[in-house]
């Protein structure tokens, strides 16, 4: 029944008994997966947890350790767009889906069951990388990040198998609540960067100071590499879980679960255009004009959701930098965006170019730093966005945005690059593979 190329059959590496207290998924707006609502606390009451007797807060319990190794034996599945699309139509079961219908029990069964055996081997892998990273391990968030991980092993694993339409609706309840508690893990991490930074000012962090060129620990790498492995895993699993939620609400024409079978680059810049502005405008009381030229026209499959969160980072660092590059103008230069595709084009490319002042070459590796931010002190105390995608977030964050961005296009086999000349503007280039069919890049 379930596709070989699918799912690997696994053995459940330890069964716990719960009673799962489930969230009735009519609740949330499946289309709008980013507007689930969150919650943070660690009271899990689907699963009370035993007791802790000779290890620290900082340490896993030792069952949750056991199975961690467990899991963390076992290999990640990766997948493509295309494979996602392909499962979505049930092309994997010789069917197809009517325009108007939703996904067949069939394959709302195979997706399940292959989730219910692959998430949890991709949060054990984060577990495992949460338990072991020098210095950040001990901030709150990122303790917080870790106990809201393996508490979500345990509810996956303790989940029956899934073979029949009341089993799958069982586990999409179960997946659809932890995908809200989920929802502010990105923020959560920020979070710890910035604890890291506080912590390394007050002198609380041995071995890394500040120097007039910033935090020494903006060029450890070691944390570098553990946040690009944690963001991008991280990714993976919500595209993974939102792709086969979306599957269980009513049909979209043109949409297979998440994917836009024909995304508009154009409106969906126009749209990111929007948010930026407002975002600006409340910021500096104005805002430059966007002008988008080249292949208005352009469709290709993609998420939009993920499109746009890339082209607001994109616009709102553009916004902002003419903003405050020009601040005595009335009339700020516009930033425009060329959207570029050829018949033999293996990418689409989106340009976005402005007049912001540019970056100095000092700088520009530290961009791609999680551990960076401009913002002020203030702004990073105020923050309390939650979600991961919002219109709540100051126009200079936490200090993610650029590589998150980066690691959403590397994932669905583009890229990001910028260019800079100090003293007049940035170009920031976007790649998008417009085929889907570029295996997720899976971290161990």
């Amino acid at each position: 029944m379930i596709a070989a190329s699918l799912v690997r059959l696994r053995p459940v590496a330890r069964t716990i008994s719960a009673s799962h207290q489930v969230v009735d998924p009519c609740k949330y707006p499946i289309r709008n997966l980013s507007s689930l609502l969150n919650d943070e606390s660690d009271n899990y009451n689907s699963h009370e947890l035993p007791p802790s007797d000779n290890y620290s807060s900082h340490e896993l319990p030792p069952y949750v350790a056991d199975l961690v190794r467990e899991y963390t034996s076992m290999d990640q599945t990766p997948f493509s767009l295309q494979m996602l699309m392909r499962t979505g139509r049930g092309d994997l079961l010789g069917k197809s889906l009517q325009s108007e219908s939703s996904a067949s029990d069939l394959i709302l069964i195979q997706m399940a069951s292959f989730l219910r055996q692959e998430i949890p081997i991709r949060l054990a892998y984060r577990i495992q990388d949460l338990d072991q990273i020098p210095i950040l391990r001990g901030m709150e968030a990122v303790q917080r990040v870790k106990k809201i991980y393996y508490n979500s092993l345990l509810a996956l694993i303790a989940t029956p198998a899934v073979n029949t339409k009341r089993e799958e609706e069982n586990f999409a309840m179960i997946l659809n609540d932890l995908y809200a508690k989920h929802s502010g893990v990105l923020v959560q991490m920020a979070r710890g960067a910035y604890e890291l930074r506080a912590a390394v000012r007050k002198g609380e962090v041995r071995g890394i100071y500040e120097s007039e060129e910033g935090l020494e620990f903006e060029r450890m790498h070691l944390c570098h590499n553990f946040l690009d492995r944690f963001y991008t895993s991280r990714i993976g699993i919500r595209v993974l879980a939102g792709q086969y939620l979306a599957l269980r609400g009513e049909a979209v024409p043109n949409y297979i679960g998440m994917i836009h079978l024909n995304a508009s680059p154009n409106a969906i810049v126009q749209k990111a255009a929007e948010d930026a502005t407002f975002l600006c405008k409340r910021e500096y009381g104005k805002a430059p004009r966007v002008e988008i030229i080249g292949r208005l026209d352009l469709t290709f499959p993609y998420i939009p959701t993920y499109l746009h969160y890339i082209l607001l980072e994109l616009l709102k660092n553009a916004m902002r930098a003419s903003a405050e590059q020009h601040m005595g103008q009335r009339v700020l230069p516009p930033v425009t965006v060329v959207i570029a595709d050829g018949q033999k084009n293996e990418d689409v490319v989106i340009k976005i170019m402005d007049e912001g002042g540019g970056i100095r070459r000092s700088q520009v590796n530290k961009i791609w730093s999680y551990l960076f931010t401009t913002a002020s002190s203030a702004v990073q105390d105020s923050f309390i966005g939650d979600m991961d995608h919002g219109d709540k977030a100051p126009i200079a964050g936490l200090g993610y945005g650029l590589p998150i961005s980066r690691s959403y296009c590397r994932y669905f086999g583009g890229d990001l690059d910028l260019m800079s000349m100090d003293g007049y503007g940035t170009d920031a280039f976007l790649h998008l593979k417009r085929l889907g069919d570029s295996e997720e890049p899976l971290p161990l």
